[in-house]
């Protein structure tokens, strides 16, 4: 799942000074000089070797994401902020826990290859559970859904669904679940919906995020893609930032997005899915999730089950 916003200048710029930013832009929650003395962290032992009360004793939860995926996670050079659905959710989870979040911009190749040797603790980036991907991670409730939906250039007249991409050529962020559906080897995880591989011999062209392969498609028809994949939040969000393309037909299959935690942690990240999962529970049942969404997705609430089950519009705020 992946804008448009001041795409190339931005995007040069982006890493050069998202570093300082990162530090400074961390929602602070009630913590003493030795960690987090608020939320859950306030009840746990830190004296333990787990992943939880390591972050509860250092009081950060390191959160990798990506910075070029809105209207979920982007940095905004400017402001020299980070803002989305994803990254309000990291921020609460941080606080319900009882510690302050610290965002990391990592490539998403990196952080669905696993291994992550410690360098963070922990992924909100929109997720899918699949079934190789559980090998690698412990995965939490899904927080949301997603379809996964095609975009063509705005004057394309040709295609209108998944039969037309025979021969053409079809764009997506590498190492998603998009890459995984053109090449008929997707398996999600248990609770996701049924689907069918629509899609066949196509061309496929993967490019590091969502974004930079709706930047190619935006290029002119044909150009460098004939569609792209990407979550129909995403392409949306792309659309109304001014992108010149469109969607196309009706959604590819529905992907529940989770909170993932490396399996390989050092401190064993096991605990710590627990208690973030609960945390998820809990968010969803007091209504947080659904207002985040709502904040993102132009009212609609994308935290319901019924969002993967067939409507492509989910449940519009009252």
């Amino acid at each position: 799942m992946r804008n448009a916003r001041t795409r190339i200048l931005a995007g040069l710029a982006i890493l050069a000074m998202i570093g300082a930013a990162c530090a400074s832009n961390s929602t602070t929650s009630a913590q003493g000089p030795g960690g987090a003395s608020s939320g859950l962290c306030a009840s746990i032992d830190t004296s333990g070797t787990d992943a939880l009360a390591r972050i509860c004793s250092s009081g950060t939860l390191r959160v990798a994401t990506d910075p070029k995926y809105a209207p979920q996670s982007s940095f905004d050079v400017q402001s020299q902020t980070w803002e989305g659905f994803d990254v309000d959710v990291a921020t609460e989870i941080a606080q319900r826990l009882g510690v302050k979040p610290e965002l990391l911009p990592e490539k998403w190749g990196v952080i669905t290859a696993g291994s992550w040797n410690d360098r963070w603790d922990v992924s909100v980036g929109s997720m899918t559970d699949t079934l190789d991907r559980e090998k690698l991670f412990y995965f939490t409730p899904a927080y949301y859904y997603t379809p996964a939906a095609i975009s063509v250039a705005a004057d394309n007249t040709t295609i209108t669904g998944p039969g037309d991409l025979t021969g053409k050529t079809v764009c997506v962020g590498v190492a998603t679940t998009y890459q995984d559906y053109v090449e008929g080897t997707l398996k999600l995880g248990a609770g996701a919906p049924p689907f069918d591989f629509q899609i066949h011999g196509a061309n496929l062209q993967t490019y590091e995020t969502d974004t930079d392969a709706l930047d190619n498609l935006a290029l002119g028809d044909g150009v460098r893609c004939d569609a792209a994949i990407s979550a129909q939040q995403t392409i949306q969000a792309y659309i109304d930032d001014g992108g010149k393309i469109k969607l196309t037909g009706d959604p590819l299959y529905y992907e529940p997005l989770s909170i993932a935690f490396d399996k390989k942690d050092p401190s064993d990240a096991q605990s710590l899915s627990q208690a973030v999962g609960k945390i998820v529970d809990d968010m969803h049942a007091d209504g947080t999730l659904s207002s985040l969404s709502k904040k993102w997705y132009s009212g609609v609430d994308w935290t319901v089950t019924s969002a993967s089950k067939g409507s492509t519009s989910a449940s519009p705020s009252a």
